[in-house]
């Protein structure tokens, strides 16, 4: 054979193997994505979001399509057991495919890693320091720390285990932990052996008003804790420090850790409807989202 067949037969060759240049058109497309299944989702969110299996013309309006657009998809979603219909009252439901999706995608979320995260952003938008809280063997345990620069350092280190009665952490765990499970039943003992050491120690001038003195008390201010979604103390734990603790349930409706924000009294807003308590507060529902909890309404 010629050299010059040989170099262009093996030029032939080695040209077949290489893939085709994407042209602009495919790259768009993809950019694009599959526009029917965007709007099929919409379908399994609405089922998601509502309290039980629907309708077919409630589950169509919930996720904005006609009856029978919406009828096309769920046969499709039906025959990949992403939705179940009940043969005798004909709602839809989600079924055991979009079960297995949810369980595997909740096996993998740590809950922990998920706020560290989000407080890097946090912090920019509260200017004060942020911690991460969870339930340890002691108590509310602190297990991850950003301080804000240019803010008067607060003497808590990782590791540290947080009082129920004198901390914005301890209150929220106190409050929202629930009465299930070995942890949550030691909460009650634990506010009454710090609450008879409370009652002994000297106030040193600090404001009574956010130091429980009586069971009566103690109860109050869980109430009030549930009701504003969140810890806070001002003064109680440290003199001049303040600070709010949110609470970060996960899909069984556990709290999973607590969300803070603190710093000293002359630079952090310590009312309700501040800015540090409103942001640390919305962040730790959406983190509750994101690890499938579903408050009831």
């Amino acid at each position: 054979m010629p050299a010059s067949t040989f170099s262009d037969a093996r030029a032939k060759r080695t040209t077949s193997r290489t893939p085709p240049a994407e042209s602009p058109d495919d790259a768009e497309q993809l950019r694009a994505g599959i526009q029917s299944v965007e709007v099929g989702f919409a379908l399994l969110d609405a089922l998601a979001q509502a309290t039980g299996a629907l309708m077919l013309r409630d589950l169509a309006a919930a996720a904005g399509m006609s009856a029978a657009k919406a009828h096309r998809y769920l046969v499709s979603f039906q025959r990949m057991g992403l939705v179940l219909q009940d043969p005798v009252s004909t709602r839809y439901d989600l079924g055991p495919a979009a079960l297995r999706l949810g369980l595997a995608s909740l096996s993998r979320i740590d809950a922990v890693k998920l706020a560290r995260d989000r407080i890097a952003t946090l912090l920019a938008e509260t200017g004060h320091t942020l911690a991460i809280a969870v339930w340890g063997n002691q108590g509310p345990t602190m297990v991850h720390w950003m301080e804000a620069p240019q803010t008067v350092p607060v003497t808590l280190r990782l590791g540290d285990v947080m009082p129920l009665l004198t901390s914005a952490t301890g209150r929220c765990f106190a409050a929202f932990m629930g009465n299930e499970g070995r942890d949550a039943q030691r909460i009650g003992p634990m506010m009454r052996e710090e609450l008879a050491r409370l009652k002994k120690l000297p106030r040193n001038g600090l404001p009574l008003e956010d130091v429980p003195q009586s069971i009566q008390e103690v109860q109050a201010l869980l109430e009030e804790t549930r009701h504003r979604g969140l810890g806070r103390v001002v003064h109680s734990l440290l003199p001049g420090v303040g600070g709010f603790c949110a609470p970060v349930f996960d899909a069984q409706g556990r709290l999973a850790l607590g969300l803070v924000v603190l710093g000293s009294v002359a630079t952090l807003d310590t009312r309700w409807d501040s800015l540090p308590a409103q942001s640390v507060l919305r962040c730790a529902r959406q983190l509750s989202a994101d690890l499938g909890h579903n408050p009831v309404t």
